[in-house]
């Protein structure tokens, strides 16, 4: 029997239920979401003279939930418009609804009666073949459906999603004894292809796997902090981007959680695992709850490991927490030289090797090596204990801890990094003990955890094929045509190549023109298509600006206009290809990395792509085809209807240009205009890539032609006045500068035709001459050169 999810029932409507009724919502299903009825009047119900049993107050505790989704930041939904694929009720007068459901995801209080009751129901109104699946982080799976009839407990499994749920990539899917392996492999792939998930499949283990390690982590760094005295903010400063974690590094990321989530986590962890060999490590300390206590839980309260507090100028800083006092103390700077000589290296194994060898040499032990060596040492003894008791696998172990807390590496990969057995001979001088598994697999002449593609594996005491999902490519392993230090041209086989970035941030740049320009080479006379991506942490942020600001700095106009010819030429050249070019965008895809995107013969999109025409920031418009696109994709199709005012239109591109809109996801950036209406969207980035070459070769399929010359419609002088009129406007009211007002007047020119008397179909080559002639032109003002010199000195706009 298949499975096909396509209408889910999230019954409760807090914090995760709402998120994940949001998320389900992203996903293209059909979102039934129920929570209790209130037992009691509110006040204001009691005003309006309401009672209980009035629809309003039947469903207030739902509709409070489906407001939280609406007003969510960061949005739990991709577009506004989502919303309406969610439908709300209440336990008592729409429990049927459930019946219609494929999927029943259970996100109430947790608590084992109460789970049990309502599955008890569940199991009475469920049709045959609907999966059910609770989102519980500590009460055990099989305890949940203890009673249940047989179909229900082989449909039953645990999906346990990390907060909040369209931003953290985890999912643990927890089958119990019970659970048809069918169903657990549908919910994996579902997981991973329509969710967008990492799917990692646990035992029915207390905190499964990555809270099961992250709570002993963040405990065990905790009472380490206190009892060798030092601050938090100091913690923090060396436990974050410096040894591969996020910057929310060990109390931020307490902050951000909640104190109280994390405390609830590590108590019940505690109170679950009596025959934990470390049981005594995941203890929380005192002042935990003691914080909890007093409502200093982070940042939802204000204040928890952190406090703002504005100073005597009224400049915010934040305090940190004293452990022993809990009284906030003035923020201090701290330098640490293993942390600021690991610098000098490039990889994350070379700055913890450099960092770890420092707490080793007396001479050289800081603080922070110190810290970081012990920590470090007592979780990976701690990960190689629960092999095999929460996972068979360490690569499952280790993809939880970087899909759940984003660490660049998991327990096992950390591990090989530093050499495994010259740490484990550290550890054992220590009295640090690892587990025995890990010394047989030293003792059989196995010196890593991994080794050319495959894992170690315990049981069998040798190593394993990592398995290859069949929808990921990873670039790594494909053949290099040609490459300089900014670019590569790749073959993904089947005749598609692919254009790939790797500078900083993927900025556009000389170098990867120099490249761009072979690959349409070898393309046209080579491959039947090519994809242009990478997999790097953003598609593009744009152009290298340090390299416009040098150039307009020393006056260099001719080779500033060179620099935006030649990125037109290159989206021109993408636009008219005669063979298919996919463009595949992810994270951060603006400036010139949007106007690369949007020339494209298709764009297949992740999910979360940050799309946007963002130059006026800096104090300049787009002028690699970015400003002619937007006219293309918005205000032309609109003109072939006759007697159309083009105003409205006009203003949505100026709006969208001038205030440098960014689309927080793939779906916005269809709404905007960045993406078109055939854009795929991909829930899972790791699917990009092989998704993007599927549509290349669908293309080829199906004949693929270039597209036939563009006429753009240029609205002239009359729209023109109109938008400068609002432009002064918004200088009246002191909404921008004069210079704002300028740079607004020049994107104005641009988008209505240059000097044109009157509106005119024009060539696209005339629209970008346009585009050039006002980049150069505000290049030569000294307030874009402040714009662009303060943006490189300080990551933030100026507005002069």
């Amino acid at each position: 029997m298949s499975y096909d999810i396509r209408r889910v029932a999230v019954i409760g409507s807090g914090t995760m239920g709402g998120a994940l009724a949001a998320h389900s919502a992203n996903a293209g299903l059909q979102v039934t979401l129920l929570d209790i009825v209130p037992q009691k009047l509110t006040a204001d119900e009691e005003k309006k003279k309401l009672s209980l049993e009035h629809p309003a107050v039947r469903n207030r505790i739902v509709n409070a939930g489906m407001q939280a989704i609406v007003k969510s930041k960061p949005a739990a939904l991709f577009a506004l418009q989502l919303a309406e694929q969610i439908r709300v009720g209440n336990l008592e007068d729409n429990f049927e609804w459930v019946a219609d459901a494929d999927w029943i995801l259970e996100v109430i209080v947790e608590n084992l009666n109460v789970k049990r009751a309502l599955m008890e129901r569940i199991d009475a109104a469920r049709k045959p073949n609907s999966i059910i699946t609770t989102n519980t982080s500590g009460i055990p799976i099989h305890a949940i459906a203890e009673g249940r009839s047989e179909s229900f407990k082989q449909h039953f499994l645990g999906t346990h999603f990390f907060n909040p749920p369209r931003y953290l990539k985890l999912l643990e899917v927890i089958p119990s004894p019970d659970t048809l392996p069918k169903v657990v492999a549908y919910m994996k792939q579902f997981g991973e292809t329509v969710l967008g998930k990492g799917v990692v499949v646990c035992k029915d283990r207390p905190n499964f796997i990555a809270n099961r390690l992250g709570s002993f982590l963040g405990t065990y760094a905790m009472r380490y902090t206190l009892e060798n005295k030092y601050r938090v903010d100091e913690v923090d400063e060396f436990t974050g981007t410096a040894i591969g974690h996020p910057k929310s590094a060990t109390y931020r990321l307490g902050d951000l959680v909640g104190v109280d989530i994390m405390y609830h986590v590590a108590e019940n962890l505690y109170n679950a695992v009596p025959e934990d060999e470390a049981r005594a490590d995941l203890k929380p300390p005192e002042f935990l709850k003691t914080m909890v206590e007093r409502g200093m839980l982070g940042n939802k309260t204000g204040h928890g490991f952190y406090k703002e507090i504005k100073d005597e100028r009224g400049k915010k800083k934040f305090y940190a927490l004293n452990l022993e006092t809990l009284e906030y103390e003035k923020p201090e700077k701290f330098f640490f030289d293993s942390i600021t000589n690991s610098e000098m290296y490039d990889t994350l194994a070379e700055k913890l090797r450099y960092i770890i060898s420092c707490a080793a040499d007396a001479a050289l032990a800081d603080r922070a090596a110190k810290f970081i060596w012990d920590t470090t040492a007592h979780y990976l003894a701690y990960a190689s204990h629960r092999v095999p008791e929460i996972a068979d696998d360490i690569v499952s172990i280790d993809n939880a801890m970087k899909w759940g807390f984003a660490h660049e590496a998991g327990p096992f990969e950390t591990w090989d990094m530093l050499g495994v057995a010259e740490t484990v001979e550290k550890m054992d001088a220590q009295d640090i003990a690892v587990a025995p598994w890990v010394k047989e697999m030293l003792s059989s002449g196995h010196a890593s955890f991994y080794q050319n593609g495959s894992y170690y594996d315990p049981a069998t005491r040798q190593y394993i094929v990592k398995p290859q999902a069949p929808n990921v490519v990873h670039l790594k392993n494909t053949n290099v045509i040609t490459e300089n230090d900014s670019a590569s041209l790749r073959d993904l086989g089947d005749g598609v190549a692919l254009l790939e970035f790797h500078t900083k941030m993927n900025a556009l740049d000389d170098s990867i023109i120099e490249v761009a320009r072979t690959a349409m080479d070898e393309v046209e006379k080579n491959f039947v298509g090519m994809v242009v991506g990478n997999q790097g942490e953003h598609f593009s942020a744009g152009a290298n600006i340090v390299g416009i600001w040098m150039l307009a700095e020393n006056g260099e106009w001719d080779k500033i206009d060179a620099v935006a010819k030649q990125l037109q030429d290159f989206t021109m050249q993408l636009r008219y290809s005669r063979k298919p070019i996919v463009t595949a965008p992810f994270g951060y895809t603006l400036g010139g990395g949007c106007e690369v995107t949007m020339a494209g013969s298709r764009i297949v999109a992740h999910a979360e792509s940050y799309v946007g025409l963002v130059e006026v920031g800096i104090g300049v418009i787009p002028a690699g085809g970015g400003c002619k696109e937007m006219l293309r994709r918005v205000v032309t199709p609109a003109m072939q209807t006759p007697n159309t005012d083009v105003l409205p239109f006009l203003q949505r591109v100026f709006e969208t240009i001038g205030t440098a809109k960014v689309a927080t996801s793939a779906e916005e950036a269809k709404q905007l205009g960045f993406f078109g209406s055939d854009t795929r969207i991909v829930m899972n980035r790791d699917h990009l890539i092989a998704e993007a070459k599927k549509t290349v070769l669908n293309m080829v399929a199906e004949n693929y032609q270039a597209p036939p010359r563009a006429k753009i419609y240029a609205a002239g002088e009359r729209a023109r006045a109109a938008i400068r009129i609002a432009i002064y406007s918004m200088v009246s009211g002191k909404y921008i500068s004069e210079y704002d007002a300028k740079i607004g007047e020049q994107l104005a020119y641009v988008l209505c035709g240059g000097n044109l008397t009157a509106p005119a179909w024009v060539d696209e080559q005339y629209i970008l001459d346009l585009e050039r002639e006002a980049f150069l032109s505000l290049c030569g003002q000294e307030k874009t050169r402040e714009r662009i010199g303060h943006f490189l000195n300080t990551g933030k706009p100026l507005r002069n």
